[in-house]
């Protein structure tokens, strides 16, 4: 009979949270009303938006586009009151959205984002149907990176505050809004297929409505064999990669003999984080990495990967909890068969 699994799980409480907070964000103004749920989550930095609809939340990227959009760049425009009319307003958006950021920094990507969650249960289908399995280069891991931070300092910054000065139309306000793959998810859960209609009013809008329903099919295709395919675009990704050194949560590695051989936990990183095998320190903790904590499940070294807050280690590594952790799944996100009969063979040790 195979040895008995752990009674912990990271991996299992992640998933649990996370179909928990799918729950949440898209279904739970039906609990709390509309009105309670637009206060509770108008800063959450997480993409839980089922665009303005009653039964959805929202997130920072929305609140952000609609203040410059409807504050700055009008303020600017009309030149006056400004500080009390822009600063002020956009200030307490940044602030309560930090307040939610300061408790889990960027596990909101790996533990609460809808899309993420969609994302990564497309995976486990692709998994499941046997797709084959594509893990990108170190190269191309780091060459994505600024395509993030463009896509911030575009949709969600640049062109509401031209749209508000009046140089754009209006429908740029919320550009990135208009493109956003968690948009289609998340009205798509509550049943509502409006959102995937393309608008013909103008060229504009039609551009818009095209290459959003461009970018969510190839998100729901690209989820079956890549791990997190809009993750590594994401432009909350980069609004959270912005704050993260001022969070106490973060992720550190130990500097270990064995880490340059070994590799596991860059193999079971769902974003193909180069610097959590070539790093240690707070220098592994990339500004990609969702907090997810698969890196400090697979770690076959004690102690090597610690998930903490402050001084307080919330996971560790360890070898007993990863030979466990292997036995039901590999790094790559696996599943292997249970074996109720026998033993594993000496040669399917996961040991390292």
């Amino acid at each position: 009979m195979a040895d008995a699994a752990p009674r912990f799980s990271l991996g299992r409480l992640r998933l649990a949270v996370q179909l928990i907070m799918l729950f949440v964000t898209v279904y739970g103004a039906s609990l709390v009303g509309y009105y309670a749920a637009d206060k509770i989550t108008g800063s959450l930095p997480a993409l839980s938006c089922a665009y303005d609809k009653q039964d959805g939340a929202y997130c920072i990227l929305i609140s952000t586009q609609h203040q410059l959009h409807h504050r700055v760049g009008e303020q600017i425009a009309q030149a006056g009151h400004f500080a009390l009319s822009m600063i002020i307003p956009l200030a307490f958006t940044f602030l309560t959205f930090y307040l939610f950021f300061i408790v889990l920094n960027k596990a909101f990507c790996g533990w609460v984002c809808p899309l993420g969650t969609v994302q990564e249960l497309l995976y486990r289908l692709g998994r499941r149907l046997k797709r084959p399995f594509r893990n990108l280069s170190e190269t191309a891991a780091r060459r994505l990176r600024p395509v993030k931070w463009g896509l911030l300092l575009l949709l969600v910054f640049a062109l509401p505050v031209l749209a508000g000065l009046g140089v754009t139309p209006a429908i740029t306000g919320d550009a990135f809004c208009q493109i956003c793959p968690s948009r289609l998810a998340t009205t798509l859960l509550t049943g509502d297929a409006e959102q995937l209609t393309i608008r013909q009013n103008n060229a504009l809008a039609f551009a818009f409505g095209a290459l959003a329903n461009t970018l969510f099919g190839f998100v729901i295709i690209a989820a079956l064999a890549v791990r997190q395919p809009f993750c590594r675009i994401c432009p909350l990704m980069a609004l959270n990669a912005a704050f993260q050194r001022l969070s106490p949560m973060r992720l550190v590695k130990s500097q270990h003999e064995k880490c340059e051989k070994c590799g596991i936990c860059r193999q079971a990183c769902p974003m193909d984080i180069p610097e959590i095998h070539h790093e240690h320190g707070r220098k592994a903790f990339s500004e990609d990495c969702t907090l997810c904590g698969r890196c400090a499940e697979f770690c076959p070294q004690d102690g090597v990967i610690q998930l903490k807050f402050g001084p307080l280690a919330l996971f560790r590594s360890s070898r007993d909890y990863y030979k466990a952790r292997f036995k039901r799944e590999t790094p790559a996100g696996e599943a292997r068969p249970v074996r109720w009969l026998s033993k594993p063979a000496a040669g399917e040790s996961p040991d390292a």
